[in-house]
């Protein structure tokens, strides 16, 4: 297990909307090395924290620090290269360009030349060897010359993981990083987090508590914009404010 400084702080998170406050005074640390989770029934603010932390929303007031350095006023993109990167919130790879390709731009990305993947193959193909192993290491090897459109949805959203990776990321935000999927891709990218966790650190919200009691070394807790509590799965699943707010409803709609 890495060190347990603190990677990402933030300092009274605060976002208001015409007068409604849907993040109410956040305030996390999480640890590097560690994989964290944000959980919270609909509405508790997960996705907008999120959003703050990513640069999609501007906070009312507080704020957030990575590696103990003030990136509230920051823009997304600087942020990126200070290695912080956020992946699953919507398709990032191209459907029509061949899994292999997919990450060969998203490596160019990562040295600044975005649109060199309109160049010839020969000044491509000096990254394959980098792409293969990307590949490799997502288990998606065997597909490096599929079409992406032909993927499955899981083995797409490996090939997100691989193109995000390419980045070389000290920490990943994952949004929702199984929503939508059957069981046996959810096992599939809940072990692909868990491998690529090493020497990294992850934030992810998610809604399955299966994936997040297997994978989480620490959870907060949110309701109604506010931080509920935190701990480890155990201290979290016992509390009976949290059995009340979500893990009752997430029990009830599993039984159903």
């Amino acid at each position: 297990m890495a060190t347990t400084d603190v990677i990402l702080e933030t300092r009274d998170l605060t976002k208001s909307f015409k007068g409604f406050t849907a993040v109410d005074k956040v305030n996390l640390s999480i640890q590097r090395g560690h994989i964290h989770a944000l959980i919270g029934p609909n509405g508790a603010g997960k996705t907008t924290v999120f959003n703050l932390l990513t640069k999609y929303l501007i906070p009312t007031s507080g704020q957030i620090l990575l590696n103990g350095k003030d990136i509230t006023p920051i823009e997304a993109s600087t942020i990126a290269r200070m290695g912080m990167v956020r992946s699953f919130q919507i398709s990032a790879v191209f459907p029509k360009l061949s899994v292999l390709e997919n990450v060969r731009v998203a490596l160019q990305r990562k040295e600044g030349n975005s649109f060199h993947f309109w160049k010839s193959d020969k000044v491509l193909n000096n990254l394959n060897e980098q792409a293969e192993r990307l590949l490799d290491s997502v288990g998606l090897l065997s597909f490096a010359h599929a079409k992406t459109l032909d993927l499955s949805y899981g083995r797409k959203r490996a090939l997100e993981l691989a193109t995000t990776l390419a980045l070389e990321p000290e920490m990943l935000l994952l949004d929702e990083p199984t929503q939508g999927m059957g069981h046996e891709d959810v096992g599939v990218v809940a072990d692909l987090i868990k491998k690529v966790s090493a020497n990294r650190t992850i934030l992810m919200v998610e809604h399955n508590l299966h994936v997040v009691s297997r994978l989480a070394d620490r959870i907060t807790v949110l309701q109604r914009g506010a931080v509920l509590t935190e701990g480890d799965y155990a201290t979290v699943s016992a509390d009976p404010r949290v059995k009340e707010a979500y893990l009752g409803i997430a029990a009830t709609e599993e039984a159903a």
